[in-house]
């Protein structure tokens, strides 16, 4: 294998085609972790808004530590995965509480923090400090795999350390931030995951997966992930400019975030209003119904499909402090519209509050 060739021409493809991004420009951990944060799962043109938004209102992670978490939900909400903001704000507490608000400067220590596993402890080391650690990331897979041929399955431990072996045997002394940057940026624009141009490959004559016509057979991902199918029944209930809205525990997605009342149930297909928990309940007020079950939400996460509808519920202003007790009784509050808007809330309910149609 020609370890130098390999690191050279990566070397050499990078200044020549990287795209000119924020977190690049400078060594500030702070700026790093928070980039790394966002892009996890995440395209680079949905995360960069994101990220000036947090840079702007936090500007360091003092600033981050001491917000409130639900400010920090309203800041993440649309970008997913919840748990990474959640991870996200309470590293800063943890850096600044435990560590006098300094990042640690080793990779060792780095993974000492919330949220920060491998991959974001070897970006920080390299990025930030120049630590000689390689980063393994979905795009360092697919070249490496490709280009020296490797069918090690990317989702078991065994695999995941033959790669992270091979990277380390890769990376420069000298130039350990730059050579991660350059095989990443080589994954996103070069060796996409589908479809790559291998004409203008600068590694075309010695990669292994375009010599044995392997371009679509590698990565090799055996695990398979199971989906779970759910139906949820929301009820948008309203009292004038008041809402009875729900906030999420931990036992269940979307931790820490806002939503409204409501039921799970089978399957929407076999679901009767009539016969709802919920609307027996309903039933001491003058309400408003509006119901029309074949208007459905969907929402995919890594392990669910989320099918939802809406039945919207509008009760006489006269009612509200009898509202206000039942919605207290259930763990549920009944906050103005305005207050709910700077509450973060998931895709799903924004999609439903955002439709048009309805």
């Amino acid at each position: 294998m020609n370890f130098k060739h390999f690191t050279k021409v990566l070397l050499q493809w990078y200044p020549q085609n990287k795209r000119e991004l924020p977190w690049r420009n400078t060594q500030n951990p702070y700026i790093i972790w928070l980039s790394e944060i966002i892009l996890q799962q995440t395209r680079v043109a949905q995360g960069l808004p994101y990220f000036h938004n947090f840079l702007e209102k936090y500007p360091t992670v003092y600033d981050l530590a001491a917000a409130p978490t639900d400010d920090v939900l309203r800041m993440w909400q649309g970008l997913g995965y919840y748990s990474r903001a959640r991870n996200l704000h309470a590293c800063a507490r943890q850096i600044t509480q435990e560590f006098g608000g300094k990042f640690p400067d080793r990779y060792a220590s780095l993974l000492l923090l919330k949220g920060v596993g491998t991959y974001t402890a070897a970006a920080i080391a390299s990025f930030a400090y120049k630590e000689k650690v390689a980063v393994v990331d979905g795009n360092v897979f697919r070249v490496l795999s490709r280009y020296f041929g490797m069918t090690d399955d990317i989702s078991s431990p065994d695999g995941k350390k033959a790669f992270q072996s091979l990277a380390d045997k890769l990376i420069p002394k000298d130039v350990p931030d730059e050579f991660n940057q350059a095989i990443m940026e080589f994954g996103a624009l070069q060796c996409t995951p589908k479809n790559p141009d291998c004409t203008i490959c600068p590694l075309r004559q010695g990669c292994y997966a375009r010599q044995h016509e392997m371009i679509d057979m590698l990565p090799v991902k055996i695990k398979k992930v199971k989906v779970t199918k759910r139906y949820f029944v929301y009820y948008h209930i309203s009292c004038g400019e008041y809402i009875l809205i729900n906030k999420r525990d931990r036992k269940d997605i979307w931790e820490g975030l806002h939503d409204f009342p409501m039921e799970e149930v089978e399957t929407l297909d076999t679901f009767e209003l009539k016969k709802s928990v919920l609307m027996e309940k309903l039933k001491q007020f003058d309400a408003e119904i509006a119901y029309n079950p074949e208007i459905y939400f969907k929402h995919i996460l890594t392990h669910q499909r989320i099918f939802s509808t809406f039945v919207k519920v509008q009760i006489a202003l006269e009612n509200l402090e009898i509202l206000h007790q039942w919605g207290t009784e259930n763990g549920w509050m009944l906050i103005s519209r305005d207050a709910f808007e700077n509450l973060g809330k998931p895709k799903l309910i924004v999609n439903y509050l955002n439709d048009k149609k309805l």
